[in-house]
């Protein structure tokens, strides 16, 4: 699939919902008046006149009190998914994002906004790109209004000891202060770490690891803190796939592993899975499959860092598991 026709207006959605059903529109009444009270510095802005102004490009009205209460609001919500997510398909599957947030725009204006449409994002929102307190704060705040209709997991760049030498402590620190870096990864700390879709295909920011072998041993990872040099954690945010003969290798980056496609068929077979998708890595296509078409690259940042030239993919999954890809070539 290479393309979709352009959404309504996320502004419009929400307007349009809210004037045609009473009920919800005193709901959704009750809902921005909580958020507003997240949501001062003198003057009082709606969730509406946030995510507007961040659209039309106006990220001047994120002062810092407005970033210390989007994540005030938003960390309870994490706190209370479970490290392994079981979500339902239909639903969008976007890769890395790193700062991009004009391409963050284009994806939603292209495919959808929740709650018409359903995300799950695969971590590296941070770091790379100039704009990566606009790509969180806008998921921050669509997480805050439908919980239910956009997830989030964590990626090896949704830590401080990463984000504070690849681009992200510099961007806060200049925009801002050192306090809402450290705010933020606070909130990265309570990310999720992993996704199951209809028990069948397993999401997650990196790969497997060594002794990994059960789906259920990411319910007992410590969550709220910092991701380790090694373990667990670290392997599923960190990992890469690779044809080698062993089962496992170290990995180039300097952390974690890589694993063949022997290690990916005893997985997917003892947890029933059909498929694996992750993000991570550059890939041309925007999307790759590896190791017999039982795991899948998906990385959503066209143009990478305005110089790799790489086309940018969402991955769509249909309520009956069918896989399908929407592709955004680089914009000149």
């Amino acid at each position: 699939m290479s393309s979709i026709k352009n959404s309504t207006n996320l502004i419009t959605l929400i307007e349009n919902k809210n004037e045609n059903k009473n009920e919800n529109k005193n709901e959704n009444k009750n809902e921005n008046k909580n958020i507003n009270n997240h949501l001062k510095n003198g003057n009082q802005y709606t969730w509406i006149q946030l995510v507007r102004e961040l659209m039309n490009g106006n990220s001047k009205i994120l002062n810092e009190t407005i970033l210390q209460s989007i994540c005030q609001k938003v960390k309870p919500i994490f706190d209370r998914e479970p490290n392994l997510l079981r979500i339902k398909a239909p639903i969008f599957v976007c890769g890395d994002i790193h700062g991009q947030f004009t391409d963050l725009l284009y994806i939603f204006k292209n495919i959808g906004f929740p709650p018409n449409v359903n995300y799950l994002f695969l971590g590296d929102y941070v770091d790379r790109g100039k704009q990566s307190i606009e790509v969180i704060t806008l998921l921050f705040l669509l997480k805050i209004k439908y919980p239910k209709n956009i997830y989030l997991i964590r990626g090896n760049h949704e830590c401080a000891s990463i984000n504070k030498m690849y681009g992200f402590y510099e961007e806060c620190k200049k925009k801002y202060t050192i306090n809402i870096w450290k705010t933020f990864n606070i909130v990265f700390n309570s990310l999720p770490i992993a996704c199951l879709i209809d028990k069948k295909i397993f999401c997650v920011h990196g790969g497997l690891s060594p002794n990994f072998t059960s789906l259920h041993m990411i319910d007992g990872i410590k969550r709220g803190t910092c991701i380790p040099e090694n373990g667990l954690l670290c392997d599923l945010t960190w990992a890469d796939p690779a044809n080698h003969k062993k089962k496992w290798e170290h990995n180039d980056r300097g952390v974690s592993f890589t694993f063949n496609s022997e290690v990916v068929n005893e997985f997917t077979k003892a947890n029933n899975i059909d498929l694996i998708v992750r993000a991570h890595q550059v890939v041309n296509k925007g999307y790759e499959f590896h190791h017999g078409g039982k795991l899948l690259t998906v990385f959503s940042a066209p143009n990478y860092c305005s110089e790799y030239g790489n086309n940018g993919a969402v991955l769509k999954v249909e309520s009956d598991l069918t896989c399908s890809f929407v592709i955004f070539k680089p914009r000149k």
